[in-house]
């Protein structure tokens, strides 16, 4: 299948995108997709209808309709850990039975559910407070999935924040924490700890340092610490009286766990309305995505569109553009979701892949992007295949026409990249009679423009809870498809574990209390340069 998408690749490589509209006007409409008010346009590529074709073929002859029932019948798909991948049970607010290992895990989610409800309520209300008063700020402390989900969104919901101010803490340097809590009150903070084994390194030392803090403030952390986590043997040791435990099954990856205890610290910032939007939105992606044929399928698009460009067309990375600062956190929630998922080697049979896996994700928000790396995206030699966001609409009414030229900025990236600017467009901008033939030329060279640069669009009304739901759960999707087309295992991350065990080794060393025995020249110079300064 991969070679005959390549001669298909080999024979429409040179040929112009913009080309392609000139010769169908209805293009636009043939090469976009629109489900619930979002819509996501890929005609701006060279994908072409024998090039869809062949991609739908590419689906079928790898039975994606079958490995996606398993996704969602509870089916053991992440085969190296022999667990489920049932984060979309978590947004099943029907409640519609959902078995894994023969029994319906629906009863416990929902009871999950309204658990988190009823103490996000307390602690909004001022039912539940600190020996200050009422909570004024949150503090959730962990780090990738248990860090990055509830930081993303909630920037990116901040609008709708109208309860405690929400903080993020997930970095083991010390600056992380210290400069979070400086202007907290230790008496009226709540502190999340959020670790599913309750014995991930740097969420446990940081919750130590805030447990140290809210003492030494005239706190009490039986009163002000919260764990999200399965081992409630450790969370009673550490201090956290079990009602205030919100646990999850080994079916959630982290990744992918915003949508239950994860979001709890979301769930009390927008409160529990906002927040079920937000599972809703989430819940219609779903059923998008379950229901829908291929051609019209908006997760399986936005994948084949990235297989498309990243295995046929051999370009490395993407970049995600979101044109909405309140989404800047989404390019890195979408690299550890992306890169984490599918940055594999092995395929699920144990072999070695024999096609490249996950590209490098990458991104910052525009109109920043612009006036950063955007001269290489235009002009560079690596090209790079952008996925550009932006709301049709924005949230500060008063602030109307920043909105209508960021809307402008973004519409106008995705068709410069496309068309570019030929020789003889810029001769004629450059009419300046005090350039000679030869300077004029010169200028010319640096002032044109390529184009034919990829690029794909994802425009919804304006960035709701329910939209934010959309777009993750369309994401999260669309890392399945490119994953069980490529054959790999996109819910372990065996990758990750490595270095954090040399770490532990190596923080005795570190500490100079044994020597760097045994170590490399380079780990060992490094460690005798840290032991020399460590007192300076």
């Amino acid at each position: 299948m991969f070679e005959r998408l390549r001669t298909l690749h080999t024979a429409v490589k040179d040929r112009s995108i913009f080309d392609l509209f000139q010769r169908d006007v209805s293009r636009a409409e043939q090469f976009s997709i629109d489900t619930d008010n979002l819509r996501f346009d890929f005609s701006k590529t060279q994908i072409d209808e024998d090039i869809l074709q062949e991609l739908g073929a590419f689906c079928k002859a790898r039975k994606l309709d079958v490995m996606r029932e398993n996704l969602f019948s509870g089916a053991l798909i992440n085969e190296t850990e022999g667990r489920a991948a049932l984060h979309t049970a978590l947004r099943n607010l029907d409640g519609d039975p959902v078995y894994c290992d023969g029994q319906d895990v629906m009863p416990e989610v929902l009871a999950t559910l309204e658990r988190m409800q009823a103490f996000a309520k307390s602690v909004r209300s001022g039912a539940i407070t600190g020996p200050g008063g009422g909570f004024l700020d949150v503090v959730n402390i962990g780090i990738g999935g248990s860090d990055l989900g509830p930081a993303m969104a909630a920037l990116a919901l901040t609008p709708y924040q109208n309860g405690p101010r929400c903080h993020f803490v997930s970095n083991i340097d010390g600056a992380h924490i210290t400069d979070t809590l400086h202007h907290l009150d230790p008496r009226r903070t709540l502190v999340i700890v959020a670790s599913k084994s309750f014995t991930t390194v740097e969420a446990i030392m940081n919750a130590k340092a805030a447990r140290d803090w809210v003492l030494a403030g005239g706190g009490d952390p039986a009163a002000q610490f919260v764990a999200l986590s399965t081992a409630v043997d450790k969370t009673r040791e550490f201090g956290i009286p079990s009602e205030r435990v919100f646990g999850f099954s080994d079916w959630v990856g982290g990744r992918y766990s915003i949508w239950g205890p994860i979001g709890l610290s979301l769930m009390i910032g927008i409160g529990c309305e906002d927040f079920n939007a937000f599972l809703l939105g989430g819940q219609a992606m779903d059923r998008h995505f379950r229901t829908t044929a291929w051609s019209e399928n908006m997760p399986v698009m936005l994948a084949l569109t990235g297989l498309w460009h990243h295995q046929i067309c051999g370009y490395p990375t993407r970049a995600v553009i979101p044109y909405e600062q309140r989404l800047s956190r989404l390019p890195a929630y979408l690299q550890q979701l992306e890169m984490e998922s599918n940055g594999k080697s092995i395929a699920m049979d144990g072999s070695d892949l024999t096609e490249p896996s996950g590209p490098i994700v990458w991104g910052e928000p525009g109109t920043n992007a612009q006036h950063a790396f955007f001269q290489l995206i235009h002009q560079g030699t690596i090209v790079v295949p952008c996925e550009f966001l932006v709301g049709a609409l924005g949230h500060e009414k008063d602030l109307k026409s920043h909105h209508q030229l960021l809307v402008a900025n973004c519409l106008a990236q995705s068709e410069a990249l496309m068309r570019g600017r030929s020789a003889d467009e810029t001769r004629i901008l450059l009419q300046e009679p005090r350039l000679s033939a030869v300077d004029l030329e010169r200028q010319v060279r640096h002032r044109v423009f390529e184009g034919n640069r990829p690029s794909t669009t994802l425009i919804y009304p304006k960035l709701t809870p329910y939209v934010l739901g959309q777009i993750i759960a369309l994401y999260e999707h669309r890392v399945f498809v490119e994953g069980a087309l490529l054959g790999l295992n996109s819910y372990d991350q065996w990758g990750v574990e490595l270095g954090k065990t040399m770490a532990t080794s190596l923080v005795p060393v570190v500490a100079g209390e044994i020597p760097a025995t045994g170590k490399d020249g380079s780990t060992a110079g490094l460690v005798d340069y840290v032991l020399k300064h460590r007192d300076v």
